[in-house]
């Protein structure tokens, strides 16, 4: 189902799209390729919204974090907003500190997706496309991205991302939703247990800037390796935690980057049995605890969001790549086509 969500200032219509399938209810907007609510039952069948969203247009345009949204076309953190590529120095948009995040203060979240409905087999779905053009935000080339989001007949959220340029740049795609298990506006995740493949993370700087060092999760904080609360060690007198907060780092998978989704992070809800099951494609793995919520956004449900009240794993390259050689890269060349693909399947 497609209906008018709302109206931008310039009166650009942005329209919101309604899919189900194999048990899972999603809704996503054009703008931002926004995915406002999803939908999903508990162990005794009951359906809750397990997205953080809001109800209008002018919510997301004024306040958001990134709810649910589309990251492009550098997802997390790049230094100082500038790099070197084959020997030209690029500066980009500047929005967070001295750094640049999300691509930009007018990143992929911030734009209207061109969005065609589809049916597939037992499957449902949107493709959204986008053409950047050379130089926005400062990123060189003109990048064409199509992402496709399907619903499967079992219910999984696919997404797959495919971009081209014509020049080389550097392509770092994911998406932002916000998950509370226990239903959005429920209050904190902390109770929330995870599990994370990877037995190193990038440590970071006060600029939340890795420094190029892949650490040990061993001993730390940082130790998903078993499903634990996420709250256990959330307040631990860490200097990482500290730097951020909380938890806001970039894990590095075990399996590392590869052609097909692999499994790499289980999130679990024990009060209403609900699991969440991330597989993908890409190297890393950026979990966010929701530090920055502050009470002073109100979501769908008309409850304030707080801190640690959702958890954002974002399938991702590497913050800041471009300036750390020993990263994986994220350049794309002219005739690469730049793909990944990441899988959120649902239990209870």
């Amino acid at each position: 189902m497609k209906e008018l969500f709302g109206k931008l200032a310039d009166g650009t219509e942005v329209y919101r799209w309604s899919l189900e399938n194999g048990g899972t209810r999603i809704k996503v907007l054009s703008y931002g390729g926004i995915v406002q609510s999803l939908e999903i039952p508990d162990a005794k069948g009951t359906y809750a919204n397990v997205s953080l969203g809001f109800d209008t247009i002018e919510e997301y345009v004024a306040s958001s974090p990134y709810f649910g949204a589309l990251i492009g076309r550098y997802g997390n953190r790049i230094g100082e907003g500038r790099f070197v590529l084959d020997g030209e120095t690029y500066q980009l948009s500047v929005n967070d500190g001295d750094n640049s995040l999300h691509g930009g203060a007018q990143g992929f979240d911030k734009v209207v997706w061109e969005v065609e409905p589809f049916e597939k087999g037992s499957d449902v779905g949107l493709c959204l496309s986008y053409t950047s053009g050379d130089g926005e935000m400062g990123y060189p080339g003109t990048l064409d991205v199509k992402v496709t989001y399907t619903l499967t007949s079992r219910g999984e959220w696919r997404i797959d991302y495919e971009a081209t340029t014509d020049k080389v740049t550097v392509v770092n795609l994911t998406n932002h939703v916000y998950w509370n298990l226990a239903g959005e506006g429920s209050g904190s995740v902390h109770d929330h247990e995870l599990e994370i493949a990877a037995g190193r993370y990038t440590r970071v700087d006060s600029g939340l800037i890795p420094t190029g060092e892949l650490a040990q999760v061993e001993g730390t904080p940082f130790d998903f390796r078993r499903a634990k609360a996420i709250g256990a060690d959330v307040r631990v007198a860490d200097q990482q935690l500290l730097y951020a907060k909380g938890f806001d780092h970039n894990w590095v998978l075990d399996k590392g980057g590869t052609a097909e989704p692999e499994r790499v992070a289980v999130l679990r809800e024990l009060s209403s049995g609900r699991v969440l099951t991330v597989a993908t494609t890409e190297p890393g793995l950026q979990f966010y605890s929701g530090n920055f919520l502050d009470g002073t956004l109100v979501g769908t449900s008309g409850r304030a969001y707080r801190r640690g009240d959702a958890v954002c794993l974002e399938t991702q390259h590497f913050p800041d790549s471009p300036n750390k050689p020993g990263f994986p890269s994220t350049a794309l060349r002219p005739g690469q086509v730049y793909r990944s693909t990441t899988v959120h399947s649902f239990g209870a």
